[in-house]
């Protein structure tokens, strides 16, 4: 494979989707190697004129299916920003965002809601529970809003996946910080996402406790053959993912490592 290459106006990123997607011919059987993630010349920035910040820049980057995947760089470099493109968070100037083969691109807001629902689970770094819900409750909430009939038991099945399922009438302020962001896993899994995007998952944690949730969180990732895009300041953590990619001014300026 060929290595990185870069020019002081385009990441060149062909040496990035050979190294994360497989090379050669692909049989249209075999999914396992297809990108389920692609960004082609994707861009973003904030403000006008003299204001105008860029935060991503000529992106093009191909994750495939089943694969690990870690964002690093220095604050503002446009990690998270990245993520939150892929999820359909944000959206980008330019490009193009194909996620399990749709454009995420020319998607409206509520289309872009229910694709979410269906493929994407997001944990965040401030785990974002209800205060006033249980456990219980914080995850079977968004599935009986998508209109599954089995909101509460998938809820109680995740909870006890996760090592919650003494704590499912609890409420969040009765948890610790872990026992909150395992509730947060739940719920990020319980759609049975093909994709789990984390944004600083244990940025809230004590070492020990981070450990716990790394270790689960890539436990699960294996066990059902997800996707895992993860942003972290964590280099450790970071190494476990199978690639790091590394960013910085809003472009992809190297792999760091192939699995």
């Amino acid at each position: 494979m060929s290595g990185l290459h870069t020019s002081s106006d385009h990441m060149e990123t062909s040496s990035v989707l050979d190294k994360m997607s497989g090379e050669g011919d692909v049989g249209q059987d075999d999914k396992s190697i297809l990108p389920i993630i692609s960004l082609h010349d994707v861009e973003l920035s904030l403000g006008h004129g003299r204001s105008r910040v860029d935060i991503l820049r000529g992106i093009d980057l191909e994750i495939t299916r089943g694969d690990s995947v870690g964002l690093v760089g220095p604050s503002g470099s446009g990690k998270s920003t990245l993520l939150m493109v892929m999820a359909g968070l944000e959206q980008a100037d330019k490009g193009q965002v194909l996620v399990e083969k749709a454009d995420m691109s020319i998607m409206g807001e509520d289309e872009l809601a229910r694709f979410r629902g269906r493929h994407i689970g997001i944990i965040f770094q401030s785990f974002h529970l209800v205060p006033t819900m249980t456990a219980l409750e914080n995850v079977a909430i968004p599935l009986e809003l998508a209109g599954r009939d089995d909101a509460f038991s998938r809820a109680e099945e995740e909870l006890t996946a996760v090592g919650l399922g003494h704590r499912l009438h609890h409420y969040p302020a009765e948890m610790s910080g872990g026992e909150q962001q395992r509730v947060a896993i739940a719920r990020a899994l319980a759609p049975r996402p093909s994709i789990l995007i984390a944004d600083e998952p244990t940025g809230n944690l004590d070492t020990e406790t981070g450990r716990e949730i790394a270790d689960l969180m890539f436990d699960i990732q294996k066990r059902r053959g997800m996707t895992l895009m993860l942003v972290t300041h964590d280099p450790k953590l970071a190494d476990r993912c199978a690639h790091v990619v590394r960013l910085r001014k809003g472009q992809l300026v190297e792999l760091d490592k192939e699995a």
